[in-house]
């Protein structure tokens, strides 16, 4: 028959491993609905990966808009992603976390619908359920925030 002590063992170990799980889940690594401004619904799949160091880019996997089609192109962009399929885009690129902080920042993001490149900061929010996607220009306070659902 199990002792005291070995249910408190198994319980300490239980809730590190929850404690662990919360905690890795406080992070934008993964697959996220981006959501349409104007309809609130889910517009298309990115997948945000660490690419090496800790920094975070992430790709557009799928296009969730029953209007796209397969050969969309960012037509408006002016860097290297001109011309480039919306589909396998890479729209983040470069953002860090803040030490200490469950805040990623430093890279851009890029609107493949007109082409606009900005300054991102990212941040999960509820339990890492959701994400906080701001780009900006200059400041963070000048510009816009969308929140991402994780995919599950």
């Amino acid at each position: 028959m199990p002792t005291n002590s070995s249910f408190k063992r198994a319980a300490c170990v239980l809730a590190a491993l929850c404690s662990f799980a919360a905690q890795a889940q406080m992070t934008p690594i993964g697959l996220w609905h981006s959501i349409d401004d104007a309809t609130k619904a889910p517009k298309g799949e990115i997948r945000i990966s660490d690419v090496g160091g800790g920094v975070l880019n992430g790709k557009v996997e799928r296009s969730l808009l029953k209007d796209s089609k397969v050969g969309d192109k960012c037509d408006q962009c002016t860097d290297d992603r001109k011309d480039q399929s919306k589909i396998g885009m890479e729209i983040i690129r470069g953002a860090k976390q803040t030490e200490g902080k469950t805040v990623w920042e430093g890279g851009t993001i890029v609107d493949p619908d007109n082409g606009k490149v900005y300054k991102l900061k990212m941040t999960p929010i509820e339990d890492g359920k959701k994400l906080e996607v701001r780009g900006f220009i200059g400041f963070a306070l000048l510009g816009r925030t969308q929140v991402w659902v994780r995919v599950p």
